[in-house]
């Protein structure tokens, strides 16, 4: 069997691992797939989600399902205002009998972290995740030590209420690869769910990944074929976001809307989750489909609107629909 033959096959297998993953989510949780479709495609390309919804809509429950499936360890951090960084990455403790100090590691030590309504804590306790989600590794003390493989922070936030919680600095909003936001269900959903009542977190589900499954759709996702017009396609929409330098490229109904860009950073986290889609879909090379599909969970958090934006009403999605239908497709 030639390579591109074995290829095509082993991305059919992927797309049925990732088909029987969300067979078993079902039992759980109706709707909402596009979280668990955010959470594999943080997971494969080795990059961390924030989600964005209102309580009740099956976040947390999502992650916890995901975690189950995956055979992943897993932990939950419930950000307050009084939780301190230690509390998330560890401390040193003091013995006393042996006069000598010992490391206690934070819950942070496991794959899947779920950072319950991280908005909740100040920005001193936020930054305890930026060496986490950027290099897998925690400084504690004078010692670093390296995070188990594989390693995802998931984030919740609260979109509504905004008394008691802090904005995110754009330093950490950029290391999470994709920003989902969480929909209400649809009518004829939420009827199953009221019909289904109880506690879903008690169904059981079966474990469908382990870490070869996962690893294997890793190196999946470098095999994909993304094309240099692909690429150049990414890299315009990414720079009509910023003003300084693409200003003549772009009408002022946008330009005055957005104050900073995206990085670099988005360019690359775009291209990484195309070949993701693509590979969701079965395929071995990327279409600009896959781009258009990805780029608003790429790029909604890594815009810094403008105040006239605020004013307007104007929202990143619409900036970003709009930067779309005008950048010629290749």
């Amino acid at each position: 069997m030639s390579d591109s033959n074995q290829l095509q096959q082993d991305c059919l297998w992927c797309r049925n691992i990732i088909e029987d993953c969300k067979k078993e989510v079902g039992k759980r949780i109706i709707g909402q797939t596009q979280i668990f479709d955010g959470i594999f495609t943080a997971m494969i390309t080795g990059g961390n989600i924030l989600l964005e919804g209102v309580p009740g809509l099956a976040k947390t429950l999502a992650v916890k399902t995901f975690a189950d499936i995956s055979g992943l360890s897993f932990k939950r951090i419930q950000f307050t205002p009084d939780l301190l960084p230690a509390d998330i990455t560890g401390t040193m403790l003091y013995n006393q009998s042996e006069s000598s100090f010992s490391v206690r590691k934070g819950p942070i030590f496991t794959n899947i972290v779920l950072a319950d309504e991280i908005n909740r804590s100040p920005a001193k306790v936020q930054s305890a995740l930026l060496e986490a989600m950027a290099e897998h590794q925690v400084t504690i003390g004078e010692q670093t030590y390296q995070l188990p493989e594989p390693f995802l922070v998931l984030a919740t936030q609260n979109p509504i209420e905004q008394e008691g919680t802090y904005n995110l600095p754009e330093a950490e909003l950029d290391r999470f690869l994709l920003k989902v936001k969480v929909p209400y269900p649809m009518p004829n959903e939420e009827v199953k769910i009221v019909k289904a009542g109880g506690n879903p977190e008690n169904i059981p589900v079966r474990q469908i990944l382990d870490k070869e499954t996962l690893y294997k759709c890793k190196n999946l996702v470098d095999s994909i074929v993304c094309d240099d017009r692909i690429i150049e396609y990414i890299v315009s929409i990414i720079s009509v976001t910023r003003p300084e330098i693409a200003g003549a490229q772009k009408g002022n109904d946008i330009l005055r809307y957005i104050s900073y860009g995206a990085s670099p950073r988005a360019s690359i986290a775009l291209a990484k989750c195309a070949k993701a889609h693509a590979l969701f879909q079965g395929r071995t090379f990327v279409l600009p489909e896959d781009v258009k599909v990805t780029a608003p969970s790429v790029l909604r958090h890594r815009l810094v609107l403008s105040y006239e934006a605020g004013a307007d009403g104007v929202t990143a999605d619409e900036l970003i629909d709009k930067i779309i239908s005008f950048i010629p497709v290749p």
